[in-house]
């Protein structure tokens, strides 16, 4: 396994629980530092993606698995649920889509609900309309990653952290990984590589893509403003399908998060050069709440999504599968939003492709 984040960790577990031998390299010293804890940690309902993709399918079973985890490993999670916005009315059809993607993809507890029931749950929150998702939720990524890497290693996965995979041969059996202290014989090597999936792939002789980095910027309220946030809070999704539109979170630890952004970048490492100024988060709180002004916001973090989505698609699905050109590679790349909420479902899933060889 080459990469620690959610994703590749779960898999690691999952793949140890059928009793094959596992090691995980990664280049950082300790797992999820990128993209996995660099998120909003919200667990997503399912009604963003279209019928029958892989973002689809994992996502709803996914959640199902992720909340039983979290209940069974004590990890801080809360089902707290989040409403998708129509700030007016021709924006409601947006909403009557997304239902129909949602039951398309089975899920089942969607409803549209009035200006009435949003007042009673966000009274802060403008909007004529709204999508009521009860089952979305938040967790605490950095607690999910440690009970990952924990349960995993109880499974008996070997984690050698600061690891950097710097070469590749092949073998008759396998791979020969290198990394800058030894060399690794693998029978299978699962690529889970996040941002740099596509730079493993081509050192394994496996599929060419491309990796798209792309960061996404968070401002987030004042602690004067945060008891005016309830809990998620989203307007309808961006159309160019780059992200789901600059969103309210309310945190675990109880504050208010705004954000993610949408910026494709050249670099996979830089989370702060040329920031934007909060300024520029003014607008889109304001199109969701009453009474934002310019002192209750101040900047947040970043991170960096790795998408396969190229800025000029509007769509591209999750890559998990044997790879077609080196068949002792598994692909689990391309793996951005929902990629947190399906984690557990990524990692059965390639668990089920390394073991049918």
């Amino acid at each position: 396994m080459i990469g620690a984040g959610v994703s590749g960790l779960a898999a690691a577990r999952a793949i140890a629980r059928r009793g094959l031998s596992t090691c995980v390299l990664e280049r950082h010293p300790r797992p999820g530092l990128d993209t996995s804890t660099h998120n909003s940690g919200v667990i997503h309902g399912g009604m963003y993606y279209p019928a029958g993709t892989l973002k689809a399918r994992l996502c709803v079973e996914g959640r199902r698995l992720l909340y039983e985890f979290c209940t069974d490993h004590h990890v801080p999670h809360r089902r707290c649920g989040k409403i998708i916005i129509a700030n007016n009315a021709s924006e409601t059809h947006v909403l009557e889509d997304l239902l129909r993607f949602g039951r398309a993809n089975d899920v089942a507890d969607l409803e549209i609900v009035d200006a009435t029931f949003i007042a009673a749950r966000e009274p802060f929150v403008h909007a004529v309309a709204a999508l009521y998702s009860p089952s979305s939720g938040i967790i605490d990524a950095e607690s999910y990653v440690r009970t990952l890497l924990r349960t995993g290693e109880a499974a008996g996965v070997i984690f050698l952290p600061a690891s950097r995979v710097v070469g590749a041969e092949p073998l008759n059996d396998g791979i020969a990984l290198r990394t800058e202290r030894e060399t690794i014989h693998a029978q299978q090597v699962v690529n889970a590589a996040g941002l740099y999936a596509d730079d493993v792939s081509e050192m394994l002789g496996g599929e060419r893509f491309t990796i798209h980095p792309c960061r996404g910027e968070y401002a987030e309220l004042t602690p004067a403003k945060r008891s005016i946030v309830n809990h998620l809070v989203y307007p309808v999704p961006d159309p160019s399908g780059h992200g789901l539109g600059v969103h309210l979170v309310k945190t675990l630890a109880g504050a208010v998060w705004l954000g993610p952004t949408v910026k494709y970048q050249d670099r996979k490492d830089d989370y702060e050069h040329d920031r934007l100024p909060v300024e520029a988060f003014l607008e889109p709180a304001q199109r969701i709440l009453r009474g934002i002004a310019l002192e209750d916001l101040r900047l947040s973090g970043s991170g960096i999504r790795a998408k396969l989505q190229a800025p000029n698609e509007s769509f591209a699905d999750f890559f998990i599968a044997r790879d077609r050109r080196n068949s002792a590679v598994v692909q689990a790349s391309g793996i951005d939003s929902p990629g947190l909420t399906s984690s557990l479902a990524i990692g059965k899933l390639v668990a089920e492709i390394v073991a049918e060889k």
